[in-house]
């Protein structure tokens, strides 16, 4: 019987450690949240989120069982042209004195080849949410000068801003629109490895 115990005990702690997971806070000086609209159909406009934050569980390099949540302060968005930052601030598009906050969060992560993955989750913009899906690239990990393991991933995906009632939508008179439906994000992050034996 001591020895049935013993062996449950054992089996009960390697099957811990083994899928223990690690925790990564975000360096948010080397990280960046961008996105890319089509306008006039002949170029881009980019922009990005100066003001977010990420946590990501995984088994080290391996993110498929793991998890990703990010949270952007809406009223950080910068293309570089403060009258057009005040627009993309106002009720035509994204609102940011009513939702001042869009977020992510994970539902499903798969691996989708050597250093690729699959992460579906949830993200929501304006108090509306849908699912997407985003294809992750694992770029590495390394120990910086003070001794914190870091590790770097890029995110790309494409929504539709009108799921999201962003519903500006003016036309031009040859056809299309001003500013294209679809948004491209690509997300940028470096990860600092959490101390187990810290809080926050």
């Amino acid at each position: 019987m001591k020895r049935f115990i013993v062996h449950s005990l054992l089996t009960v702690l390697c099957s811990v450690l083994l899928f223990a997971q690690d925790a990564w806070h975000l360096d948010r000086a080397h990280s960046r949240v961008e996105f890319n609209v089509t306008h006039m159909l002949i170029s881009e406009v980019t922009g990005r989120f100066t003001d977010f934050d990420v946590t990501i569980t995984s088994n080290g390099a391996d993110l498929s069982g793991g998890s990703v949540e990010a949270t952007i302060n809406t009223t950080s968005i910068n293309t570089d042209n403060e009258s057009r930052d005040a627009d993309l601030k106002g009720e035509s598009f994204f609102n940011t004195e009513k939702y001042p906050a869009a977020t992510f969060k994970s539902t499903k992560i798969e691996k989708a080849g050597e250093n690729a993955f699959t992460v579906t989750g949830d993200l929501t913009i304006r108090d509306k949410t849908k699912p997407v899906t985003m294809k992750v690239t694992y770029l590495g990990t390394v120990t910086d000068g003070q001794g914190r393991v870091k590790t770097g991933w890029k995110g790309v995906t494409t929504i539709n801003r009108f799921d999201y009632d962003v519903l500006w939508d003016r036309k031009l008179d040859t056809g299309g629109l001003v500013v294209s439906r679809e948004a491209e994000i690509t997300v940028r992050l470096e990860m600092v490895k959490q101390d187990p034996g810290k809080k926050g």
